[in-house]
């Protein structure tokens, strides 16, 4: 059966993620000990024992969440012989599962994407002062009408379609202002429910140019590789693999749209039938199996996890 292999994104992360991996296997330790070196920090400590809220941190949640993605992904090579290659006919992450995805795929060195990580999560934070932004999720509307009531909540500021989760689920990010309107508006226009998201800043709308101009600079100066399988992008919904258009991916990620419904959809109809979700919670696993119907999804993120994918082969 054809497979992805997916990586998750911010909001998955948990106090104790990972731990189990790197306590049972070398291959997940040398992952978090090449992060905490990478970004001169003790990252796996607050990963695996907290507190909560310093993990929370955008800065610090991007990297941590990629470090359990690749811990995931390295173990599967060791213990069950995946090799991207020949397993996988694409990958793709949600936000900065997409940097994991990358990695995974030999584009990155794990290094540089820790590094890369940690300045976007440092440059999304900065862009737009605390309590200024916002984010909603609207659920039960399609796309295009989550997409209209975004429009007509701006009234001049900026509240624009962040998420296109599937599964009825899309996620609108600006203004606060303009947020609580969309909020609003939805409940009059038939949303089963809108709610305003704890985050800290105002992902992926055009608030966040800033830090996609630190991106753009970022990404410059690392070297990226044509990944060994195809990475299906957020704002493209469909695969890149040359270097140049992995970095105008990665930079119009930072302000546009995460088009995972389209991308999820792309694989299934591409041929995939089984979703493998490496690393942090299962968030991906239930989204795909809304929007893919007839697919199956498997999260990956544990010793057990591990030894049931052994079984899958």
């Amino acid at each position: 059966m054809t497979r992805a292999f997916v990586f998750p994104g911010q909001g998955s992360q948990t106090v104790g993620m990972g731990k189990a991996l790197a306590d049972a296997f070398p291959q997940a330790r040398a992952v978090f000990e090449e992060v905490d070196e990478a970004l001169l920090q003790k990252l796996s400590t607050i990963i695996f024992e907290g507190p909560s809220d310093e993990l929370t941190l955008t800065a610090n949640a991007q990297p941590a969440l990629m470090a359990v993605s690749i811990a995931t992904t390295r173990v599967l090579e060791a213990e069950a012989g995946l090799d991207l290659s020949k397993h996988a006919a694409f990958v793709a992450g949600h936000s900065l599962g997409e940097y994991s995805a990358l990695a995974a795929a030999g584009a990155f060195s794990l290094s540089d994407a820790a590094r890369l990580l940690r300045i976007r999560g440092d440059a999304m934070q900065k862009a737009v002062p605390v309590g200024e932004g916002a984010m909603a999720a609207l659920i039960g509307l399609d796309f295009e009408q989550a997409a209209a009531i975004a429009r007509d909540a701006a009234q001049g500021e900026v509240c624009d379609p962040a998420n296109d989760n599937g599964g009825g689920q899309v996620v609108v990010s600006g203004a606060k202002a303009a947020v609580e309107r969309a909020v609003a508006l939805a409940q009059e226009r038939g949303a089963k429910r809108a709610i305003i998201l704890p985050v800290s800043a105002p992902f992926h709308c055009a608030l966040m140019a800033p830090a996609a101009d630190a991106m753009r600079e970022a990404l410059a100066a690392v070297t990226v590789s044509a990944p060994v399988v195809p990475v299906v992008a957020n704002v493209e919904a469909a695969p890149v693999s040359d270097p140049d258009a992995i970095r105008a991916a990665l930079v119009a990620q930072v302000t546009g749209t995460v088009r995972w419904r389209e991308s999820v959809a792309f694989m299934a109809e591409a041929g995939v039938a089984q979703f493998f979700e490496l690393g942090a919670g299962k968030v991906l696993t239930g989204l795909v199996k809304r929007i893919a119907a007839g697919a199956s999804g498997q999260a990956i993120g544990s010793p057990e996890d591990v030894a049931r994918y052994q079984e899958t082969l």
